[in-house]
């Protein structure tokens, strides 16, 4: 499969860093509050203490 670089959108830009940004801030609510997050890692979901 060859790594070509497609040019997004404006949108599909500011929705690519929306969401990093909201998943940096649940990370760091987690953190603070002591609750495990779910994320998505080899097929399957998972629990981690942030």
């Amino acid at each position: 499969m060859k790594n070509t670089k497609k040019k997004l959108s404006p949108l599909s830009t500011a929705v690519g860093r929306a969401l990093r940004r909201s998943a940096k801030v649940a990370r760091k609510t987690a953190r603070m509050y002591g609750t495990p997050i779910c994320i998505w890692r080899d097929g399957k979901i998972v629990t981690e203490k942030p």
